[in-house]
């Protein structure tokens, strides 16, 4: 894990503290907890999983980081901050890439700065944010003209062009096909290691999660609390078919239930 990190920058990753969060939701006058007691630290630079049964909390743990919603019990801090509303320097990558379609590519990275009112002094990065997903040729294009994978860098570009210090990416790829998917993990494993930003991962991908991960940590059923803390020590660039990530991945399914399957 320390070769993967060693020639980023040391302060571009945010270190994230979750404390003690429990969450609930009221729903018809009921309480329905979600999240039970769930303790986890987060490096600077670190790219961590959440892993888990559907319906588990994984979203709503990635929420409550994001500053969407305050825990019910418990807190949360970046970089030693008390996080309770959302910043700029945390950004969400949603599964739906949620483009305007009347809105050029261009000027859907944009959305951030304009709406900040910093474009017209730092429209740089806008072209910095397409050339690292690779999107230069297709600045003027608008998102009825794209593939799937490529409204998803669109939507990835948006994300970087605030230069988060984390992001937070809830099954960015979960809609996509599955060449494209292996494509995208690929392009967001090397953007993690070249940027530096700390990444925080839902996905409901065993695969997925050992593939781009530093820790893959694996919640229990609904409320979810922390069963595992899965540290994937092999470098990158990583092999699909390394006979340590088929380990690996027998241990989660284990953790999950479902090793008898396989």
């Amino acid at each position: 894990m320390v070769g993967a990190l060693a020639h980023v920058q040391a302060d571009a990753g945010a270190v994230i503290d979750v404390h003690d969060v429990s969450h609930r939701f009221d729903l018809d006058g009921k309480s329905l907890p979600v999240l039970n007691r769930v303790s986890l630290r987060i490096e600077p630079g670190e790219l961590v999983s959440l892993l888990g049964p559907s319906g588990c909390g994984k979203s709503t743990l990635l929420r409550l980081v994001a500053g969407l919603e305050t825990p019910t019990v418990g807190t949360i801090t970046a970089d030693g901050a008390l996080v309770t509303r959302p910043d700029p320097s945390r950004v969400v990558m949603f599964q739906d890439p949620t483009l305007y379609p009347w809105r050029t590519v261009r000027a859907n990275v944009s959305l951030g700065l304009e709406a900040r009112g910093l474009l017209r002094r730092q429209v740089h990065r806008v072209d910095e944010a397409l050339q690292l997903v690779g999107l230069t040729q297709f600045a003027t294009a608008y998102p009825h003209q794209l593939s799937g994978g490529m409204a998803q860098r669109v939507s990835l570009a948006r994300a970087l062009v605030n230069d988060p210090r984390l992001l937070l990416l809830d099954e960015p790829l979960g809609k996509l096909d599955s060449m494209t998917r292996m494509t995208m993990q690929q392009e967001l494993v090397a953007l993690w290691q070249r940027t530096g930003f700390t990444s925080l991962l839902v996905t409901h991908d065993v695969e997925e999660a050992l593939f781009m991960s530093n820790r893959v940590i694996v919640l229990s059923d609904r409320p979810a609390a922390i069963r595992a803390d899965v540290v994937v020590d092999l470098p990158f660039p990583r092999h699909r078919g390394d006979p340590r990530l088929a380990e690996l991945r027998r241990e989660i399914l284990g953790l999950l239930g479902l090793d008898a399957d396989w």
